[in-house]
């Protein structure tokens, strides 16, 4: 049963990731990936609420696994780095890598503290 709550949080988080991407990076004429770095920041919120709220474990399959996983982009994170790089705006890629690992490591921890600040 634990499969079905993680396919119901991917079939919301798919389509969350794509529409935030799509509203974000509309906004910015950079080719900074503004709405890449925005879903992977707000999965790793979520995802630090959930942890730190320590929920249930069909909770955490539902929103840390499938919500979050399918939000969260790994995958395009790593390929928009590569294509900024091999168009000659290494300098932005640095910091696309660098600003991505540092604002999830910080949207985590503030997920943490936010849940257990609320949960005692």
């Amino acid at each position: 049963m634990t499969w079905l709550l993680v396919v119901v949080g991917a079939a919301v988080g798919a389509p969350l990731r794509y529409l935030t991407d799509r509203a974000v990076q509309s906004r910015h004429s950079s080719v900074f990936p503004w709405g890449t770095l925005t879903v992977n920041a707000c999965g790793c919120l979520v995802l630090g609420l959930v942890a730190g709220a320590a929920v249930s474990s069909g909770t955490y399959a539902l929103l840390g696994t499938g919500l979050c996983g399918a939000l969260t982009t790994y995958s395009t994170f790593s390929y928009e780095t590569l294509r900024l790089a091999e168009r000659g705006w290494s300098g932005i890629a640095a910091a696309n890598a660098a600003g991505s690992v540092l604002v999830g490591i910080g949207a985590l921890a503030l997920g943490v503290e936010l849940a257990r600040a609320v949960t005692g």
